[in-house]
């Protein structure tokens, strides 16, 4: 095959002239630059720090993005966008057919993409032959965030942004392994903020002074990292196509002052991101929703909340923060002083919420800053944190929406739920079933310590596995003392006992068992007061909505007649 003629080189100009303006045509409804980039720009931007000749190489054609000097020449694909260039370009193109014996052009490599120094029409000629790479004498500069060869224009100003975070803070030489690249390149003074936030108040606690590289170590490794960890367990990245870790980040410190400011309580990473994951729910849940009476939904699926918190703390607890619906009732300051005394065996928090329901306001409402003052008070006094907040509109509905930020509840019982004939129900029907953290009743009458609990457990349902799961942790981490009852035949409550003891076994932890027979909720009340309980952990709802309203519960006939607070687990 012949070298082309000159005059065939013009044509192929020409061409390539037209396939670049069609290109720029289309770029403008895209919004797609195709512009080649500038060596010197970037070199700026991205901060250089060393360089070093790489030698002779065979590098990708697609992977040259950009020029030291032409880059006004030529769009990203080295197509020519200026007719002044026409000549030279003939000229080249007639002298080479497949660049054999043609001078290696010469590069700076950054990341995967290559510059070029000298060479820009060579590239461009053997670009439109469609060959697939070319010689040339590469001198790799480093700098501190590599660029990609596909990297469109915002990507680059990213990484800008982010090379001179790197250059006011050193990150990459504090922690190599660091990687707070972000699309949300205008977010980086926030990153600033809270590393200064984090020095100060480091400084506080140790009572010196903090240098700054030490700061900025401290926030990677105790603020930084704890938050990333929770969004990688929790998978919440697969929401955000396109994002990145550092985004997710400051995604999260934003939403967690949003709830902050619509719940008045803080709310930890955990919650933030789990709340962030279901606001990305399906059509179809949405929609379920909605179609669904809220008296017969069946609440979140048991073992949810398990599922949800189980996964590791900063703090290593499950119960960091115990939700207190507070009114001015008898009943609301003894769920408080209940609450109190876990948040003392656990170091728990406690979240104060007072209910203001326009539609039936109490004759004797008492005013909320009294509520609250009261409050704030108690906890203060006990030497326990305390955060309050108030809602308005319908209790249980406010209640059970609020209980996703919290790990547990104390519900005070101020009247015996009520009957339908013969079958049970309760004013907490609603509850029960739409909070999805375990509920602790504190019903009339002198609030004592919790030491010793009773697990009912029938085995082969999830709440049953719940109340075992909830149990266990008690007893190790509140050294709170426990029994067990079955109630059953004999086979049934052999099996189930089993079940717990190897449970319990693989814990350390030891038990009284009662295996009983006969109606089980007086079964467990009479076994309540053999075994000297403070308190009964039972499951909650094993049947469907409607099964339940139709036939009972334990539960609820439970709450009918127990005197001793109840532990009720989804």
């Amino acid at each position: 095959m012949h070298p082309p003629t000159y005059s065939l080189a013009l044509e192929d100009f020409q061409r390539a002239r037209r396939k670049a303006a069609m290109e720029q045509l289309l770029a403008r409804f895209s919004g797609r630059s195709t512009d080649l980039l500038s060596y010197e720009a970037l070199r700026q931007q991205l901060r250089v720090v060393n360089q070093a000749p790489r030698g002779l190489q065979e590098i990708p054609l697609d992977k040259i993005v950009g020029s030291v000097g032409r880059y006004k020449d030529f769009t990203r694909t080295f197509l020519p966008r200026q007719d002044s260039i026409e000549h030279r370009w003939a000229k080249v193109k007639t002298a080479v057919h497949d660049m054999t014996g043609v001078p290696p052009i010469e590069v700076y490599q950054l990341g995967d993409a290559y510059f070029v120094i000298d060479g820009n029409h060579r590239v461009s000629v053997a670009r439109d032959m469609g060959l697939p790479v070319i010689s040339a004498y590469v001198t790799e500069v480093k700098t501190r965030v590599p660029l990609a060869a596909d990297d469109d224009p915002e990507e680059i100003i990213c990484k800008a942004r982010y090379a001179e975070f790197l250059e006011q803070t050193d990150l990459d030489e504090i922690r190599p392994e660091a990687d707070l690249l972000m699309t949300f390149c205008g977010q980086y003074r926030l990153i600033l903020d809270h590393i200064d936030v984090h020095r100060h108040y480091l400084g506080l606690e140790q009572q010196r002074f903090i240098p700054e590289e030490e700061a900025i170590g401290s926030w990677y490794d105790h603020v930084y990292l704890p938050v990333i960890n929770i969004v990688r367990e929790q998978g919440i990245l697969r929401y955000f196509p396109g994002r990145t870790e550092a985004d997710m980040y400051v995604l999260l410190a934003e939403h967690r002052a949003e709830l902050a400011g619509a719940l008045g309580w803080e709310v930890s990473p955990e919650t933030a991101v789990s709340q962030l994951a279901k606001e990305k729910r399906s059509p179809i849940q949405a929609l379920l929703e909605v179609v669904v009476p809220a008296e017969l939904g069946s609440g979140p699926p048991p073992g949810i909340w398990r599922a949800e918190l189980v996964r590791k703390r900063p703090s290593g607890r499950l119960f960091d923060d115990i939700l207190i619906p507070m009114g001015a009732h008898p009943a609301d300051w003894r769920a408080l002083n209940m609450g109190i005394g876990i948040a003392q065996l656990g170091q728990s928090r406690l979240l104060g919420l007072h209910v203001v329901d326009d539609e039936h306001p109490p004759e004797d409402a008492v005013p909320v800053e009294v509520v609250r003052a009261e409050f704030e008070q108690r906890c203060a006094a006990a030497g326990v944190q305390g955060q309050f907040a108030v809602e308005w509109g319908s209790v249980a509905a406010k209640i059970a929406q609020r209980s996703v930020y919290a790990d547990g509840i104390v519900l005070p019982v101020n009247h015996p739920p009520e009957t339908m004939g013969d079958r049970y129900t309760s004013g907490l029907q609603y509850l029960l079933r739409h909070c999805p953290r375990p509920i602790l009743t504190a019903p009339p009458g002198e609030v004592r310590p919790l030491a010793h609990a009773l697990l009912a457990y029938g085995g082969g349902q999830t709440p049953a596995e719940e109340a075992l799961f909830v149990a266990t942790y008690l007893a190790v981490h509140y050294q709170i003392r426990l029994s067990v009852v079955s109630v059953g035949d004999n086979i049934q409550t052999n099996r189930a006992l089993a079940q717990v003891r190897d449970y319990l076994r693989q814990a350390e932890v030891t038990a009284d068992f009662y295996a009983e027979e006969g109606d089980v909720v007086e079964v467990l009340q009479a076994t309540a007061v053999t075994a000297q309980a403070d308190f009964l952990i039972i499951g909650g709802f094993a049947y469907s909505p409607l099964r339940t309203l139709l036939r009972g519960s334990v539960a609820n006939r439970m709450l009918l007649v127990c005197d001793k607070p109840l532990l009720i687990c989804r």
